[in-house]
């Protein structure tokens, strides 16, 4: 089997299927584009000799049995949608990578001991309907539909509507949780620039950081620019000029792998010639340590509090996501780390700073995710690229881990 050629073609047919006029892909959970490349996936799985099936909500998985435990299986795979004219490889790289592995240690060592299964999962993104992690979440029996039987698209589909048109509808609640995952591994492309930084093949993930975000609305007083002097004003540019300078200021102080981003800031009235009388901002802190992250953002809301009532200015503040850290199992983290040396890769461990589909398995079964190179760390976006040797890197590592797992005692 040609490796390189089969993860080739499967990327360029895949690509194909909600490819953007602009260059980039958009590819949203409950389309008809959705539809067609779980379909394409389906099939690949077929013809790669696994048996393929979906779930209630449009999971797709592909499975081979084992031929003396299968009763335990070895899990691989990502999600398959995408966000709006993003790139060709985020979600979908980890579909492919994982049938293209399974397909190549069918053809070279014949049936694993345990059973081995591809999925390929229906959301993750949230990028048509306010919910993330849709596949994930039936997977590991999370999902709740009252979180979604009232929700609707930018257009006004109603997220049950289009799920009940793809021919898919809620998984029955009394349905338990899988008990054969024995593992999961989940290969992805970094997003960020750190391999690249360091000329590296292969992240072995050993954590996905917990996330907490904020939105912040700070309120003086707007007035005339020309007349209000300086020390009469109640400017809430500057009170959060003086939050975003300290806060940033404090986080490079506590050091890696600590990051916070101030994303979105919309002043008010936000014209010229006008003091600004509200900002509303919004606050993104990550770390894969529980506490300091905990403790850091206290931290931060202290300092917010301080700093607007030193300026006469009223402050909001609104923790609307709080993640925890999500470790990975030692013992797959090891088993990925074991065979990168064996395929003589260059590689480090690291945590991932961005969410994945692991970090809602991992609680409930032993799972590890393998990193490769993106070129200037650019995501969500049509210029979204990886060196194809460090694709194919990464199918070999993946492919050794799954060894590994699925075909040793």
């Amino acid at each position: 089997m040609d490796l390189e050629k089969v993860l080739a073609d499967n990327l360029v047919n895949l690509s194909a299927i909600g490819s953007d006029p602009t260059g980039g892909m958009t590819r949203l959970l409950y389309t008809d584009s959705w539809l067609d490349a779980q379909k394409y996936v389906e099939k690949q799985l077929t013809e790669a000799g696994l048996t393929a099936h979906f779930d209630a909500v449009g999971n797709l998985f592909g499975r081979v049995e084992g031929t003396k435990y299968p009763e335990e299986t070895i899990l691989s795979g990502s999600h398959i949608d995408t966000v709006v004219n993003g790139g060709t490889l985020d979600g979908q790289y980890g579909v492919i990578a994982a049938y293209v592995a399974i397909q190549y240690l069918l053809a070279t060592y014949g049936k694993p001991l345990r059973s081995m299964e591809v999925i390929s999962m229906a959301e993750e993104e949230g990028s048509r309907f306010p919910t993330v992690f849709w596949g994930s979440k039936n997977f590991v029996c999370e999902a709740k539909r009252e979180d979604v039987e009232g929700i609707s698209d930018f257009e006004g589909k109603k997220f049950v509507d289009e799920m009940r048109r793809q021919g898919f509808d809620f998984r029955d609640d009394t349905e338990a949780k899988r008990d054969d995952i024995k593992a999961f591994v989940e290969i992805h492309i970094e997003q960020g620039n750190v391999l690249e930084n360091q000329d590296l093949q292969i992240g072995v993930v050993n954590n996905i950081a917990g996330q907490r975000r904020y939105t912040i609305v700070l309120k003086g007083e707007a007035n005339h620019a020309g007349t209000t002097p300086m020390g009469y004003r109640k400017d809430a540019v500057y009170g959060f000029s003086k939050i975003c300078s300290e806060i940033i200021d404090r986080a490079v102080e506590v050091g890696d792998p600590l990051v916070v981003t101030f994303g979105k800031v919309e002043p008010k009235p936000n014209t010229v010639n006008v003091v600004p009388g509200e900002v509303l901002f919004t606050m993104d802190c990550r770390h894969t340590d529980k506490e300091v992250l905990k403790n850091f953002t206290e931290e931060a809301e202290a300092l917010m509090k301080e700093v607007a009532e030193h300026h006469g200015l009223s402050i909001d503040i609104d923790l609307w996501m709080d993640e925890a850290p999500v470790p990975m199992n030692e013992e797959i983290v090891a088993a990925v780390e074991q065979a990168a040396k064996e395929q003589e890769m260059n590689y480090r461990v690291m945590h991932s700073g961005a969410g994945h589909d692991s970090q809602i398995i991992a609680p409930h079964y032993p799972s590890a995710m393998i990193f490769v190179p993106s070129i200037k760390g650019i995501s969500h976006n049509p210029a979204e690229e990886t060196k194809h040797e460090d694709l194919v890197a990464g199918v070999k590592v993946l492919a050794q881990t799954l060894y590994e797992l699925a075909y040793k005692e």
